[in-house]
């Protein structure tokens, strides 16, 4: 969110409770209104000296809203907490995330390699911010729209890995049919196409198509994420209807990843994968 108008933004936004399992928000909250009690400052002040609004703060100290990272940068500052707040902004950036994916993300982001099968849609690390916000408004049951903002921003978020250093290796196998399906709109769908060719170009990422006309499939098991950390473990996120999760038993994970291979080489190469969503573009 941009600076200008910060405020106001955050006076419109409505309150939600998030899930328990956020109980980092709590934590956080106690500490930003303990260490502001005993800094002697009330709510209107820290507001007036960070740019939000007492209210704002209100729900920042009873865990009912996730505080960004510039708020908290400028309230440990404020509040001469040395560091004490800084050192839970990490943490605090999780709970933007459904609880059923705060360990992945957390992986995902120190990642060495990150090999994605996607089948329902464009991959979040590949998403603009107007198709990620076009698939969080379809979500059922329906989010409010301070859940479908945080969730957006957080799937950008998630996309710094692309300029991280050293580069991780980085692949994708998405589903005709995902690239297919006009989410959002055409428009939307246009920005969406360019997105993927661009993040094409970049030397340690590798974009295939799977076409639907294939006879062999070897994953209608579902969507799947394979991740590998620096210390050389290897594990497996696999999506499922409020059921998703990380495994990290050699033997699952080894299954998975034979059924990566195979998925790669029943796919389009990434060059051919590349000229074909050009193809898409240009029908669009």
């Amino acid at each position: 969110m941009d600076d200008d108008g910060r405020q106001a933004d955050h006076d419109e936004q409505t309150e939600h409770e998030y899930e328990p399992e956020s109980g980092i928000l709590k934590v956080f909250g106690r500490q930003l209104k303990r260490l502001r009690e005993w800094a002697g400052i009330e709510r209107t002040e820290l507001g007036a000296r960070t740019g939000y609004s007492p209210s704002t703060i209100a729900s920042y100290e009873q865990g009912r809203r996730i505080p960004p990272p510039d708020f908290i940068d400028q309230a440990d500052g404020v509040l001469g907490a040395h560091g004490v707040l800084i050192e839970l902004k990490e943490e605090v950036a999780r709970a933007r995330y459904p609880a059923f994916f705060r360990d992945a993300a957390r992986m995902e982001a120190k990642a060495v390699g990150l090999h994605v099968y996607a089948t329902q849609a464009v991959p979040g690390l590949l998403q603009t911010k107007e198709y990620a916000n076009a698939v969080f408004a379809m979500w059922r049951p329906l989010l409010d729209e301070e859940t479908i903002r945080q969730r957006t921003a957080a799937r950008l978020d998630r996309q710094t890995i692309f300029a991280r250093r050293p580069m991780p290796t980085i692949s994708f196998v998405i589903e005709e049919a995902s690239l297919r399906r006009p989410l959002g709109g055409k428009a939307v769908m246009q920005g969406q196409l360019e997105q993927i060719l661009l993040h094409g170009q970049r030397r340690n990422v590798e974009i295939q198509v799977l076409p639907t006309a294939r006879e062999e499939h070897a994953g209608l098991g579902g969507a799947f994420t394979l991740l590998e950390t620096h210390q050389g473990r290897r594990i497996a996120y696999v999506e499922a209807y409020k059921d998703s999760r990380l495994h990290a038993e050699r033997k699952v994970v080894r299954e998975i990843e034979e059924q990566y291979g195979i998925l790669r080489a029943q796919a389009l190469t990434p060059r051919e994968s590349l000229a074909f969503v050009e193809k898409l573009l240009g029908e669009a």
